[in-house]
């Protein structure tokens, strides 16, 4: 047992560091993992990580689908529906049978159900690749919107025909209209059991007695809840942790109070940091295992090639029906509304071009099941997991390394907002500024004369709102690194430093309790990072 945790301890500890090489290259960490795990994974002695797919789908799937549900834009969703619902299940199920006949017609042996289980598990990108590529890269909102939110719904629809391939292979038949009936109901009884689940524990934020620490406890209760309620009636449990997620996210206001928001929020990001680090290293760690279970049946060059082949033809399906969806949409803004009725090029073969595949694609492929009903070995299913394994890894590693050199030459600009997301900050924390000392003026006006803490406030939201001013001028860029800006920068940070340090001498007397100093050392921290963004010019 203890050499079992220090493995992983040390696999965190290596995570850590991979991911710190990362931000010093300047790459996306999903890839640099990846790789540092196929490098672990030629290391003579070291334990070999037999992944379970039953604890990728239950330990990992739930919170990472809520975590991405939480922070997802509910306007952005909502504005983009059309094209993100034909991406998540048109353009999957396309996929799906794209690489059916391909593979069917490529690979002796493979059959026309195999095609449709090796599409399923290989059709849904993954959106943790592609948007921590796009994090540091100036790129329309739109797009970031667009694949955030195809990554919610699209890993829904893959496992669902994932099933019916499943039982086509196992069962040897495939009845069509039952599996269409079947297909919509799993969908939208996985919704409703979400939502139901989430209404339950909008009620026990809302009007129980709840604490932030417990309140942090109950949203990671929630998702695992939604997901084993779907999944135990056989309806979409990812679908259930997505719409539930929505929902109590857009409620988070009514139901969180702040304190709760701030340390939900830090909690979160540190466990679906350590999670996706933890899932993309186990992705590299399982090339020998993988490898190592072809068998005598393929060698190691055919198994490459097919892979590779496979690989070319997700690429180009995708960024065929990405273009494709552009020309639909310009052609049928004619008759209905769109948000985009002119989408172009630029766009879209981003949007084509960011389609890497991930952890749920490997999870599908090693939860195929070892023998059929009858007691024969599963059919191919060796060289399917070698192929899903081969195209994960040209997927992210190709793709991700060669997208952000796409995204320079397209140079697609921003359509959607006339404003830049700095000069939105500032107006709107103008706004709020002048709004605050209005109400203050007009509901209390004689307040400032009597009471001294009022005067201060007004004089404090005049003192900002004046700071502020000074940025909204037509030659803002030029003062953002003007040498006021940068003078005042440094010398408030230089003030947190020793007013930290003020902190720690008052900490040594006997007469002071330490949980006073502690509670205004959290105050600087939460200062600093209010400083750091009033400055963060996006």
């Amino acid at each position: 047992m203890q050499n079992t945790l220090f493995f992983y301890l040390a696999l965190l500890l290596v995570i850590l560091f991979l991911v710190m090489l990362a931000r010093r290259l300047k790459i996306s960490y999903p890839i640099i993992l990846v790789l540092g795990g196929l490098l672990l994974s030629f290391i003579p002695g070291l334990p070999v990580l037999h992944v379970e797919p039953e604890l990728i789908f239950l330990l990992f799937l739930p919170p990472l689908l809520y975590e991405a549900a939480w922070y997802t834009s509910w306007k952005e969703f909502w504005k983009w529906r059309r094209v993100i619902g034909s991406f998540a299940f048109l353009i999957v199920i396309l996929t799906a049978s794209v690489i059916a006949f391909i593979s069917q017609a490529l690979i002796p042996g493979f059959t026309l159900a195999l095609g449709f289980l090796l599409g399923a598990i290989i059709s849904p990108p993954d959106a943790v690749s592609a948007t921590s590529i796009l994090k540091d890269i100036s790129v329309p909102k739109r797009i970031v919107s667009i694949l955030e939110g195809e990554s919610l719904l699209n890993d829904a629809s893959s496992l669902i025909v994932f099933r019916f391939a499943l039982t086509a292979v196992v069962s040897g038949g495939f009845v069509f209209h039952e599996a269409i009936t079947s297909f919509f109901v799993v969908i939208i009884m996985g919704t409703l059991v979400g939502l139901s689940v989430a209404v339950v524990f909008y009620a026990i934020h809302r009007w129980l007695p709840t604490t932030p620490s417990m309140d942090t406890v109950l949203t990671f209760i929630a998702p695992y809840m939604m997901y084993i309620t779907a999944e135990k009636f056989h309806f979409s449990g990812v679908l259930a942790v997505v719409s539930g997620g929505l929902f109590l996210s857009h409620h988070s206001h009514t139901m969180l109070s702040h304190l709760s928001r701030i340390r939900g929020a830090n909690v979160w990001a540190t466990v679906g940091f350590a999670l996706n680090g933890f899932i993309f290293m186990l992705i590299g760690l399982q090339l020998p295992v993988i490898v190592q279970q072809l068998g005598d049946h393929i060698s190691l060059s055919e198994a490459i090639i097919y892979g590779l082949l496979i690989s070319l033809v997700v690429i180009i399906t995708r960024l065929l029906c990405v273009m494709g969806a552009s020309i639909f949409t310009k052609f049928i803004s004619r008759y209905i509304t769109t948000a985009d009725s002119n989408p172009g090029w630029r766009g879209p073969i981003i949007v084509g071009w960011a389609g890497m595949r991930g952890v749920v694609s490997l999870a599908s492929a090693l939860s195929i099941p070892l023998v059929l009903s009858n007691g024969e070995a599963f059919p191919q299913r060796n060289l399917i997991l070698f192929i899903t394994f081969t195209v994960i890894l040209v997927t992210l590693v190709f793709q991700g390394l060669t997208l952000p050199y796409l995204i320079r030459w397209v140079n697609v600009q921003e359509t959607d907002y006339p404003l830049s997301l700095a000069e939105q900050d500032f107006l709107i924390r103008r706004k709020l500024k002048r709004e605050a000392l209005k109400f203050i003026e007009e509901k209390y006006p004689s307040a400032g004369d009597t009471n001294e803490l009022i005067k201060s406030l007004k004089l404090r939201l005049q003192s900002d709102i004046t700071f502020l001013d000074y940025f909204h001028q037509p030659d803002v860029e030029e003062k953002w690194e003007s040498e006021n800006i940068l003078s005042y920068r440094e010398i408030m940070t230089n003030l947190f430093t020793q007013e930290r340090q003020l902190l720690h001498t008052i900490n040594k007397k006997a007469e002071v309790d330490e949980d006073v100093v502690r509670k205004h050392l959290t105050l600087l921290d939460l200062e600093e990072e209010k400083l750091r963004q009033q400055f963060e010019n996006d």
